[in-house]
């Protein structure tokens, strides 16, 4: 029997050791069974699609990993100008985003450059640059493991909030098979939302613009701050975002510097900035901890991005993210929480 390779390999962070059995998923049947049979024997499972939110143990993972290569896009024309596509789990975000781009499809353009798949889309509600995934989602179509049966959510069912969902909520209980998203036809993108791409587009926010200058303009963003892939360039090799932008309740939010960013929220909260929290409580671009080895540093271009040197292990990045998390909580009382899933190891 041949070895399945460490997921180090199948994750964006290069972290990770290897799993006991590896198994990919060609078709949704083939994912349903997988869970299926896991289940039946008490063993562990993990889905795996793009490997780009993801934290493995070095350790590796001790059951079934099942890797999701489903594919598979179906496009169906509405009469109100708008266009719903079913999109299989299976299929990589970034590709789909430039096909609506070049296709005339609005509503994921400010999405360009991230990582991933289709399926993981709607767990942890992807959201950049002014847009969120739940603003276009239709539908999710998902395996629940509780009750044994394929369950269609609507979008008004799925929980969505500021990178959460009920999948997210119920971790592990619901395997996404298909995701159907609504999007408006034409060449225009909808309202730019965000202030940082406005300027770069030349804008006010609220304006719209042709779809191509939005996807390029977010990729030549991202790119600078290094969260476009690239096997080249070390500053890449994260799992995005490594913290989530923290939402405070007002008091909170008074308690931060007067200069601190604030953004109010419907429910009268306040969502603040984790990369001003983590520049201003003393860490810098590219910092690494002194009694480490070096191998695991905050990217030299954006501090919200914890890295892998080319031989990092898992524990030096966890090192790396509990002095940043400590030292912030201590400045400002406030806990990052991680983005990133965290498998056999936590912070």
């Amino acid at each position: 029997m041949i070895a399945p390779p460490p997921l180090s390999e199948l994750t964006t962070l290069r972290l990770g050791g290897p799993p006991a059995r590896l198994v990919d998923a060609r078709t949704e049947d083939e994912l349903v069974a997988i869970v299926r049979e896991a289940d039946a024997a008490g063993e562990p499972l993990l889905v795996l699609a793009g490997g780009s939110n993801v934290v493995v143990a070095d350790e590796g993972f001790g059951g079934t990993v099942a890797r999701v290569a489903t594919r598979g896009i179906e496009q169906l024309q509405r009469s109100d100008g708008r266009v719903w596509l079913d999109v299989q789990a299976g299929e990589e975000w970034d590709p789909l985003v430039s096909v609506c781009v070049d296709g005339g499809l609005a509503g994921i353009e400010a999405l360009s450059g991230i990582p991933g798949s289709v399926g993981a889309t709607p767990i942890q509600n992807v959201g950049a640059y002014g847009q969120e995934v739940s603003q276009i989602i239709a539908s999710v179509r998902a395996y629940d493991r509780q009750a044994r049966k394929v369950t269609t959510f609507a979008a008004s069912d799925c929980g969505f909030a500021y990178r959460h969902s009920r999948f997210k909520g119920e971790p592990g209980r619901s395997v996404v098979l298909e995701v159907t998203f609504q999007l408006a036809l034409g060449d225009l993108s909808t309202p730019v939302g965000y202030a940082e791409l406005a300027r770069t587009l030349g804008v006010a926010v609220g304006d719209r613009c042709p779809l191509s200058a939005v996807h390029d303009a977010v990729l030549s963003l991202r790119r600078r701050k290094g969260m476009v892939l690239d096997p080249d360039d070390h500053d890449t090799w994260s799992a995005g975002s490594f913290f989530t932008n923290p939402i405070l309740s007002a008091a909170e939010a008074d308690r931060l510097p007067a200069d601190a960013p604030r953004f109010p929220q419907p429910d009268g909260r306040v969502k603040s900035s984790a990369a001003w929290l983590i520049d201003r409580a003393g860490f810098s671009k590219g910092y690494q901890v002194p009694s480490g080895t070096g191998a695991a540093a905050l990217s030299t271009k954006h501090t919200l991005a914890l890295t892998n040197r080319g031989h990092a292990t898992t524990s030096d990045l966890l090192d790396l993210a509990r002095e940043v998390r400590a030292v912030v909580r201590e400045e400002f009382g406030i806990t990052l929480v991680n983005e990133p899933v965290l498998v056999g190891c936590e912070l």
